[in-house]
C-alpha cells in the first residue's frame, strides 16, 4: 500500500511525501513583481511540511494576467522575486514549482475583494486600466464580459513563445517543476472546450484540433525543461455543462500529454458551462482517478481535500499519486506536519521545531474541527 508520507520520485527530483500545496492566486504583485508577501506566503508551507510548494498562476504575458494583482513571468524584471521564494522553498525541503498560465478570455478581472467582474473603462481602482483579451474564439465568458479576440496566426505565434519565454525564466529563477495551466476557462482550456472553440481552421473542430495548442506548447516547453525535471499539466477534467468537455476527453487528451513526455495531470474541472456534477469533499478525486487509469500516467489530485485521512485515502486507493492541498492549506498551512502525527507517520525532513506547540493543538482541536466541517467522504462524481 502507498502511504501518504511515501516519498515519489519524478525524474531526477524527490518529493519527501505526496502532499502539495496548489496553486493559488494571492493577486498581491505589483506589475507582475513579487514582494516579501509572496517570500513569507510560499515558505511557510515548506516550513510546514509540504513535499511540493506550487506558486500561484503566473501570467507569461501582461495580457496573459487575471488580475492587475497577478504574479508574472514575462519578463527579467520578476526574476529576483521569484528566484528568492524558489530557494526559500527549497531551503526547507520542499520541491518549488511554478504554474505557467494565459488567463486568456478571464484576463482583465478585477481582484475578487474588488468584485472579481471585469475592469471597466472608467475603472473602479484608480490607475487600473482594462486590457484586451484572447481566445479561442470571439466568444465572452459571459454577459457583461468583454469579447476576446480569437488568436490569429501571428497571436498564436506570440502565445507559444511566451511560454518558452517563461519556462526558460523559471529554469533560470531555480524552480523543479513547472505546471501548464490548461484549466478553468483560461487561454489554453478555451481551445480544449467545444464550448468556446468554434474555430474552423486547423485548431478547431475536432478533438485533436482542438488539443492541438496546448499540445504543440507541452511538446516545446518539454523540450525546453531539463530532462532531469518534471512537467506537470493541470486540466479541467470535465466542463461545467455535461455537452461540453467530458471525463472521456481527458484521458485523451492525458494519454497524448503522456507521450511528450508530461509526468503528472492536475486534475479540477469547471470552466465552461454552469457546474453540472456532484460536489462535496473530494468530488474531484474520481477524476484523477479516472485520468490515471485511463491513461497509465501519474496524477495530482485536488477539491476539498481537508482533513489526513482523507488524503491519505486517496493516496492508498491508488485515485491519484499526489494530494494537492488548497484553501485548507490557507487555513492551515502545517496541515503537512499535522498530517503525518494524525497518521503515525515518520518524515525525516519536517521541520520538528514546531512540533511541541503544534501537535497539542491538532489533537485539542481535530475533533471540534471535523464536526464543524460534517462528513469527510469521496464523493462519486463520475
Amino acid at each position: 500500500m502507498t502511504n501518504l508520507f511515501d516519498p515519489l520520485s519524478l525524474r531526477g527530483i524527490t518529493l519527501r511525501n505526496r502532499l502539495a500545496v496548489s496553486p493559488m492566486c494571492q493577486y498581491q504583485a505589483t506589475d507582475g513583481v513579487t514582494s516579501d508577501y509572496h517570500l513569507i506566503h510560499y515558505g511557510k508551507f515548506a516550513l510546514g511540511g509540504f513535499g511540493l510548494v506550487m506558486v500561484e498562476a503566473t501570467g507569461v504575458s501582461p495580457e496573459g494576467r487575471i488580475t492587475h494583482g497577478d504574479v508574472g513571468i514575462w519578463g527579467d524584471a520578476h526574476l529576483d522575486g521569484l528566484s528568492r521564494i524558489a530557494s526559500s522553498i527549497k531551503k526547507y525541503r520542499a520541491v518549488a514549482g511554478i504554474q505557467l498560465a494565459h488567463a486568456g478570455p478571464k484576463a482583465s478581472l478585477l481582484r475578487p475583494w474588488h468584485g472579481n467582474s471585469p475592469v471597466l473603462a472608467t475603472p473602479k481602482v484608480a490607475g487600473e486600466q482594462p486590457w484586451q483579451t484572447f481566445g479561442a474564439s470571439a466568444i465572452p465568458m459571459g454577459e457583461g464580459w468583454p469579447v476576446p479576440v480569437a488568436l490569429d496566426t501571428d497571436g498564436l505565434a506570440k502565445v507559444r513563445a511566451d511560454f518558452a519565454n517563461a519556462a526558460r525564466r523559471a529554469l533560470k529563477a531555480g524552480f523543479d517543476v513547472i505546471e501548464i495551466h490548461c484549466a478553468h476557462g483560461f487561454l489554453l482550456n478555451s481551445f480544449l472546450s467545444p464550448l468556446s472553440n468554434k474555430r474552423t481552421d486547423e485548431y478547431g473542430g475536432s478533438l485533436e484540433n482542438r488539443m492541438r495548442l496546448p499540445l504543440e506548447i507541452a511538446r516545446e516547453l518539454r523540450a525546453i525543461w531539463p530532462e532531469d525535471k518534471p512537467l506537470f499539466v493541470r486540466i479541467s477534467a470535465v466542463d461545467g455543462d455535461r455537452e461540453g468537455w467530458a471525463i472521456e476527453d481527458s484521458v485523451d487528451f492525458a494519454r497524448a500529454l503522456k507521450e511528450l513526455g508530461v509526468d503528472v495531470v492536475d486534475n479540477s474541472s469547471g470552466g465552461f458551462g454552469v457546474f453540472d456534477y456532484p460536489t462535496g469533499y473530494g468530488f474531484q478525486v474520481p477524476f484523477a482517478a479516472r485520468v490515471r487509469e485511463g491513461a497509465g500516467i501519474k496524477t495530482m489530485a485536488v477539491g476539498l481535500i481537508v482533513d489526513p485521512h482523507q488524503a491519505q485515502a486517496v493516496v492508498a486507493n491508488g485515485d491519484a499519486d499526489i494530494v494537492a492541498i488548497g484553501h485548507e492549506a490557507l487555513n492551515n498551512p502545517n496541515f503537512a506536519f499535522h498530517a503525518e502525527q494524525a497518521l503515525g507517520a515518520s518524515d525525516p525532513a519536517a521541520p520538528h521545531g514546531h512540533w511541541v506547540p503544534q501537535l497539542g493543538w491538532w489533537l485539542d482541536n481535530r475533533a471540534s474541527r471535523l464536526a464543524r466541517l460534517g462528513p469527510v467522504a469521496v464523493e462519486d462524481a463520475a
